[in-house]
């Protein structure tokens, strides 16, 4: 019997609690009230900012931010990491395509 409204957010620790612990996600959806589609997207939000984290992006909400927003100090460095990684893997990219054309023009025997 699902729940009325409330935020995924305050059942995450019991959430992932139980997901550690081996229950599925119907199982988790069962104790908290929960449909077995409601844990699934959360799990999958939850992974993806995860992955976020972990690749240095910073989370923001969805929207336009209130005008008395302040952005920290670390939302900034954050960002800033996440501009040069991007910038290095189009570089990257670029040099691989440079490569690939080189070879291709050597094996056609044009210059």
């Amino acid at each position: 019997m699902p729940r009325s409204y409330g935020h995924m957010k305050e059942y995450e620790k019991e959430i992932l609690k139980l997901k550690e612990e081996g229950y599925t996600k119907r199982e988790i959806g069962e104790k908290l009230g929960f449909t077995k589609e409601q844990i699934h997207n959360f799990i999958t939000r939850y992974n993806a900012n995860q992955r976020k984290l972990a690749a240095g992006i910073a989370l923001r909400r969805k929207g336009r931010p209130p005008k008395d927003t302040v952005v920290s100090e670390q939302d900034k460095v954050t960002e800033l990491k996440y501009i040069l990684a991007r910038k290095e893997a189009k570089i990257k990219s670029l040099e691989m395509e440079n490569e690939l054309m080189r070879d291709f023009l050597s094996l056609t025997e044009r210059k």
